[in-house]
């Protein structure tokens, strides 16, 4: 396990959310501000065409006191490096050692993609574009007071290559969409010392059969059309009758953890016995567009000591 790093303390278990992007500033500040005083180490967000990951930081940043926020993450095609470096510089001057920058951007390949219609231009192969992205961010000269803690970078790995590079040029990987036997083959890529911190999908709901309605309309959407995600999957054992045609029964019961806390608490521990350092859960709900506030409140004690608590 990775050391815990002065500055840098997200505890073992945090928040993942896209809800964030449907909703006004206000109610965002008002919801960061519960999540961290429940006890949650950590807030990540994604980044699609909502609010960007820079300012979405800042927003969160500046409605709480202690809690680390993380570009879970901050999507490489979306800004050169220049503009990401002086962000995260500004970020890291401001809040002082409470910002995690992970970067990632998984149409970057040899082809377009679309993302809800819009063309995302190709940016070369994965591995070698976000290494020469790093380069390039190491590069910027800077103009501006430092911050006092260096803000630290994990990648959004997923395959040996990406896994072993994340290990090697930054603090390490931040794994999505990825069952336990994943968060095991990625420790023993990177070894004992880089940081691994891993998402996890959960619908807290004592209807088992609705909440895994839920889980498998969200495992569904990723596995719509082929991607890093399924390319993992297949790495990792699944096949056609597992992706095509709808996810199968045992590939949503591997991505999304459902039914009671206990249930939750249990998966959650199973990726700290694999090898991660930190698990920050997604918490899903039938409308996307609402704040699973009442997961997070209901998780917080049932995932408190998830990480030391007896087999």
């Amino acid at each position: 396990m990775v050391a815990a790093q002065p500055g840098h303390e997200l505890g073992n278990v945090g928040v993942w959310t896209f809800a964030f992007d449907g909703q006004p500033a206000n109610r965002v500040r008002e919801a960061a501000a519960e999540i961290e005083e429940l006890g949650y180490g950590a807030l990540w967000c994604g980044e699609a065409f909502g609010r960007d990951a820079v300012g979405q930081a800042w927003l969160l940043l500046s409605a709480t006191r202690r809690i680390t926020v993380a570009s879970g993450i901050a999507n490489i095609a979306f800004r050169d490096p220049i503009a990401m470096a002086t962000a995260a510089r500004t970020l890291g001057e401001a809040f002082p050692g409470r910002y995690l920058l992970g970067l990632g951007g998984h149409r970057v390949d040899d082809t377009v993609h679309l993302l809800d219609g819009y063309p995302m231009p190709a940016l070369g192969r994965a591995v070698s574009t976000m290494d020469a992205y790093l380069a390039a961010m190491d590069a910027v000269p800077a103009h501006s007071p430092p911050p006092q803690v260096a803000v630290r970078r994990v990648l959004a790995a997923l395959g040996p290559k990406m896994l072993s590079l994340a290990a090697e040029r930054t603090w390490g990987a931040h794994p999505y969409f990825v069952p336990v036997e994943h968060t095991r083959r990625a420790r023993e890529i990177m070894g004992p010392q880089a940081f691994l911190g891993v998402e996890q999908a959960v619908v807290l709901d004592s209807d088992v059969d609705r909440a895994r309605e839920v889980a498998t309309a969200h495992v569904a959407a990723y596995v719509a059309v082929e991607s890093h995600q399924t390319a993992n999957l297949r790495r990792l054992g699944f096949g056609d009758d597992d992706i095509l045609g709808g996810p199968s029964r045992r590939l949503v019961d591997a991505i999304v953890a459902y039914g009671d806390d206990q249930t939750i608490h249990d998966r959650v521990r199973r990726h700290f016995d694999a090898g991660a350092d930190h698990v920050c859960i997604q918490a899903l709900a039938a409308d996307p567009t609402a704040l699973p506030d009442h997961q997070w409140r209901e998780l917080a004690p049932a995932l408190r000591g998830a990480a030391t608590a007896p087999r």
